[in-house]
């Protein structure tokens, strides 16, 4: 427990590996500006961005120190007088660095504060934004999925694969997945997909391209980079489109241009965190759907693991390690 006017936060005030490079510390409370919401934070979902941030090789680096932690599930504190938030109410809210969710409160924008229904419980609503509107953004507002289309999506088993999954089931999609060993391959099949590849001991490319009648995967939805998108130009569908998400992998491939053009499909990245800059109002319009498609039962967050908030830095760890399946949740209750 805190001190009277202070909170438990995690900071990280030298980079590395998240077990190094973070400890858990009693600090004073963020303060929001007048465009900012104070959040009581239930629940913060980890990703593989915080490691990334914890490491100083993320894309956003924010200065010494901060709290990593980008989604959170809690009660609003303080909120200003023109937004549609009041003290109590349960939200959504995608923190603004350096004040990461990583904490006993945060702050964020009010752009990036998310009303969320009764039926939605902490530990679920923490972890969906940023795997499910990744994947929204770039197998709908990217790559343009269409029903009875193929998709191929790599690391099935993960926060964002498992959403992809589902996400692509909802809207007719046919799917192949691949995950490695037997546990993550049983829970892609649950999820719904069609054909599922342990990558690990089968190859990927010949079986899709054996799935689709030798024609390729319409969609290829990339977390994980390096030698898995180089090797994904062997099964992409002519007119396909092949979407960068991450490098999981820990490797950046290159897309030869040449081969691009021969075989005439796309390479589209996507860094969804833009959108929240460049695009809000599409932002809260995935986020609309989102809640429609919950509501309906057409997604549910696969969630491995609960931690308390002292247990972050594991959790992080075992995260990294590939360790888990679908998301890992810390909680301060």
């Amino acid at each position: 427990m805190s001190m009277a006017g202070t909170i438990r936060a995690w900071q990280v005030s030298q980079l590395g590996n998240p077990e190094s490079a973070m400890s858990l510390e009693t600090i004073a409370p963020p303060k929001r500006s007048a465009d900012q919401v104070l959040i009581s934070v239930r629940a913060c979902a980890l990703n593989f961005a915080d490691s990334l941030l914890c490491a100083g090789t993320y894309q956003e680096r924010p200065p010494l120190p901060f709290t990593p932690g980008l989604e959170v599930c809690g009660t609003v504190l303080e909120s200003p007088s023109h937004s549609p938030f009041r003290v109590g109410d349960r939200v959504i809210a995608l923190p603004r660095l350096p004040d990461g969710g990583l904490a006993e409160q945060t702050v964020a924008d009010l752009s990036d504060v998310f009303a969320i229904p009764e039926s939605l419980n902490d530990l679920s609503a923490a972890a969906l934004p940023v795997t499910y509107q990744t994947s929204w953004f770039g197998l709908f507002h990217r790559a343009d999925l269409q029903a009875g289309e193929t998709v191929l999506i790599h690391a099935g088993a993960g926060g964002t694969g498992s959403a992809a999954i589902q996400l692509a089931v909802a809207r007719g999609a046919r799917v192949i997945a691949t995950a490695g060993g037997s546990a993550k391959t049983a829970l892609c099949r649950e999820l719904g997909a069609d054909v599922v590849i342990d990558y690990r001991t089968e190859d990927f490319v010949s079986i899709t391209n054996d799935a689709t009648n030798g024609h390729g995967a319409n969609v290829i939805f990339d977390s994980v980079g390096g030698e898995t998108f180089t090797r994904s130009r062997k099964c992409i569908a002519f007119e396909g489109r092949i979407v960068v998400v991450g490098f999981a992998g820990g490797e950046i491939a290159e897309a030869p241009t040449n081969h691009l053009m021969v075989k005439n499909y796309g390479v589209l990245g996507l860094h969804w965190g833009n959108y929240r800059n460049l695009q809000p109002t599409t932002v809260h319009e995935c986020h609309d759907d989102l809640m429609r498609l919950h509501a309906a039962g057409n997604i549910d967050p696969v969630i491995g693991a609960v931690l308390p908030l002292e247990e972050a830095a594991i959790g992080l760890s075992n995260l990294m390690s590939r360790g888990t399946v679908g998301k890992v949740i810390l909680t301060t209750l």
